[in-house]
């Protein structure tokens, strides 16, 4: 493992929920680190060095050791860095933290956005149902907590910052509505609890860039149509 103290660099697009990720939970940390904001349409060769893979953001680059995965890259913070943890220290709690967390990139982050960026009438319906289900599924997770952990910030919380800011989002681009008050309550709840934290807020991009770009490629998609 590279020492704490090496050089960290971040190549992340303001965009991205999964850039967020990274951001809030070196924040939490209080971990200094250089940002580089990537062009994703036209990718750097130091993007396509560190992650050749995937081709993808958020990469962290520590001690010119490079991660690539949101999720990942978080566990990696909270193991390196020992302060706030981000993990429970039980290993049942841990385990759920992480099954919530795959969940929320199986299950919602895909069904969510189909719903919003697909043209044909039949298969956004279908997803519309399917992200109303799993959706249901957290609704009954977060119950009355504060966080999915308890009273702090933790990895599932840290997840779903795609379901807390980049959800209404694009829903209201869409003239959806996939998280109302009315159908998740204890998760709506919970979305204004987390994007009002200072730690959260700090890490968030600017909102009307990003609906900005979302909405440019929704009336792309289906100007095309």
């Amino acid at each position: 493992m590279g020492s704490s103290q090496e050089e960290l660099t971040l190549l992340g697009a303001r965009v991205s929920p999964f850039v967020c990720r990274v951001k809030i939970a070196l924040k939490l940390k209080d971990v200094e680190y250089k940002y580089v904001e990537e062009n994703l349409g036209n990718k750097s060769e130091q993007l396509l060095k560190y992650n050749p893979v995937h081709k993808k953001v958020p990469v962290l680059v520590h001690g010119e050791k490079p991660l690539a995965e949101s999720l990942v890259i978080v566990e990696y913070i909270d193991e390196t860095w020992n302060n706030n943890p981000i993990l429970p220290s039980d290993p049942y709690q841990r385990a759920l933290a992480r099954f919530w967390s795959k969940f929320i990139d199986d299950k919602i982050v895909g069904a969510t956005w189909k719903s919003v960026f697909t043209v044909d009438e039949k298969e956004r319906e279908k997803n519309v149902a399917e992200a109303y289900e799993s959706l249901q599924f957290l609704e009954n997770e977060i119950k009355e907590k504060k966080f999915f952990g308890g009273e702090e910030l933790g990895l599932v919380d840290i997840a779903a910052v795609y379901v807390a800011f980049w959800i209404p989002l694009v829903q209201e681009i869409a003239g959806l509505e996939l998280l109302t008050s009315e159908k998740f309550p204890n998760l709506y709840r919970w979305s204004q609890e987390f994007v009002n934290h200072p730690i959260v807020k700090e890490s968030l991009p600017p909102r009307d860039p990003v609906f900005g770009f979302f909405k440019g490629r929704y009336e792309g998609l289906f100007a095309s149509k």
